[in-house]
């Protein structure tokens, strides 16, 4: 892909956003609300990513958490991983990051028009369909109904559980929720058991159905065996890569997967796109 030379200038020099409040979410998340300096919109999509930059110490590529239909502030989902999260963690209201983006296609928004929704989430891959989520909650007639199952290691590492029992309370929504394993000095009424257990319950009609995926790797390939003997079509089936997406722009190759680049072409593809990369493990 050609990307204008004029475009790629302002894209490299990152926007400067201030730290409005830092909640945390688990032992290693935090969500962090920022609203840029000048006043503007973040003008992103659900689904894309936003290069965040802690001066001093780099730069690292995180997906956008709150949706767009909500208002000039947007929010990030942080798990510590590295130098740039660790930092990202210590922030302070009123400190400044750099952004830069958002970059990548999204969710298919005008696919899903009209469309039953099943987002299936595993642990901090509830951050980025959260967007969506939240997006489908808020234009809620132009979509159908809706359907979370959310997977995590154990009930301590759950996120968003306020805003979960939200969405479980309403009408037109249903919320599954599952963990690996729980201890036992935990209540959790839950299923006990990976993601995929959860499908049994579910009823849907597959013919106005689609999938929005969101996990670790390990999980998609199940995930997409589930989806495929519900009778979901693989055309409506999406998923998130997560790749070392440096630049954004497709200018490093990091993110490469054959002749597809996952900042430009991705992070969310169709399981029948994603069918035809060799290099894939889905």
């Amino acid at each position: 892909m050609v990307v204008d030379a004029e475009l790629a200038s302002s894209i490299y020099l990152p926007m400067l956003a201030e730290l409005v409040q830092a909640e945390r979410l688990s032992q290693r998340e935090k969500l962090l609300r920022l609203r840029l300096r000048d006043g503007g919109h973040l003008n992103h999509r659900p689904g894309q990513f936003v290069e965040v930059s802690v001066f001093g110490i780099g730069e690292a590529p995180i997906s956008v958490a709150s949706s767009p239909s909500r208002d000039g502030a947007f929010e990030l989902g942080v798990r510590v991983v590295g130098n740039v999260t660790r930092a990202l963690h210590q922030l302070q209201p009123g400190d400044t990051v750099g952004i830069r983006g958002p970059f990548g296609n999204g969710f298919p928004l005008s696919e899903l028009l009209r469309r039953d929704l099943l987002f299936v989430a595993g642990g901090i891959g509830l951050c980025p369909l959260r967007s969506m989520i939240q997006y489908a909650v808020d234009k809620r007639e132009q979509f159908g109904r809706i359907f979370l199952l959310y997977g995590c290691r154990e009930p301590t590492e759950q996120l968003f559980s306020g805003e979960l029992d939200e969405w479980r309370q309403r009408p037109d929504t249903r919320v599954l929720e599952s963990v690996d394993r729980c201890p036992l000095d935990v209540a959790w009424e839950g299923r006990v058991g990976v993601i995929t257990t959860l499908f049994p319950q579910l009823n849907i009609d597959p013919n106005r159905t689609t999938a929005l995926v969101v996990g670790p790797p390990v999980m998609y390939r199940y995930v997409i065996a589930e989806c495929l003997k519900k009778g979901i079509d693989k055309n409506n089936i999406f998923l998130s890569l997560e790749r070392r997406m440096k630049c954004g722009m497709g200018f490093c190759g990091h993110c490469q997967i054959n002749n597809a680049y996952v900042c430009l072409d991705g992070p969310v593809f169709s399981y029948a796109q994603l069918s035809k990369l060799e290099e894939t493990e889905v």
